[in-house]
């Protein structure tokens, strides 16, 4: 079995989030040991294999 390095592609991307959810967000990376960023990508992920289709009228 060989070892092969995969590099990941990402993009810069400047969001505002308020305040209250930047704290929360930060306490909970800090008490699962994962950085800031890695969470909100989690979360994001989350939101969008979770997130419902809904019925729009034309």
């Amino acid at each position: 079995m060989e070892f092969i390095v995969k590099k990941h592609s990402a993009s810069n991307r400047t969001i505002r989030i308020p305040d209250d959810l930047t704290k929360a967000l930060t306490e909970v990376a800090e008490q699962k040991g994962v950085s800031f960023n890695q969470l909100v990508i989690q979360c994001c992920e989350f939101a969008l294999a979770n997130l419902k289709e809904e019925k729009t009228d034309k």
